[in-house]
């Protein structure tokens, strides 16, 4: 293993004068795929509009898709889907309650690995991966400052909360054609 003093480490401030689309976690630059797929798209769609209607009620939490979360002076991350409760001003910087992302062959490795351990350490309650092309939903709660597999794709749906709103997640309603 190469000595990580010899890597370069980025900030938001380079971040901001970035061209195109990238993450930025621990100071490592994550060039964004092209486009999502199709099926990227529509899974994405779906959920949103789901949990969109569910959180109408919510008075202090709402739905946002593709939102850059600056959690640090070094790592900015773009979600597919957030819940976030409390928001103020135009930038999101606050830990959202939900954090859901379409899982693609590019991305993988980032979102099962990488944007777990981030986002447990930076205490977000769910994280949910989803796998359009498996039909798969991988669901993770935070429970004692460490996520635990709480629900998989062999569930009809899955309950929890957002923050004080219930929320009901239909897996047939997230792959119907």
């Amino acid at each position: 293993m190469p000595n990580t003093a010899y890597f370069e480490h980025y900030t938001t401030d380079d971040y901001a004068r970035w061209e195109g689309d990238w993450e930025l976690i621990y100071g490592a630059p994550y060039a964004m795929s092209p486009s999502p797929s199709i099926s990227h798209q529509r899974v994405a769609k779906r959920l949103l509009v789901l949990l969109d209607a569910q959180l109408q009620d919510c008075s202090l939490c709402e739905v946002l898709s593709e939102v850059d979360w600056h959690c640090a002076d070094d790592i900015i991350v773009r979600p597919d889907i957030v819940a976030v409760c409390d928001v103020e001003g135009e930038k999101l910087v606050r830990t959202p309650e939900l954090i859901i992302e379409v899982v693609s062959p590019s991305t993988v490795k980032r979102d099962e690995r990488i944007k777990l351990e981030l986002y447990q350490a930076k205490g977000v309650e769910t994280y949910i991966l989803v796998y359009p092309q498996e039909r798969k939903i991988v669901i993770y709660q935070l429970a004692g400052g460490r996520y635990r597999k709480v629900g998989d794709d062999k569930m009809e749906s899955f309950d929890f909360r957002v923050r004080d709103c219930p929320v009901r997640l239909e897996f047939e309603r997230v792959w119907r054609v």
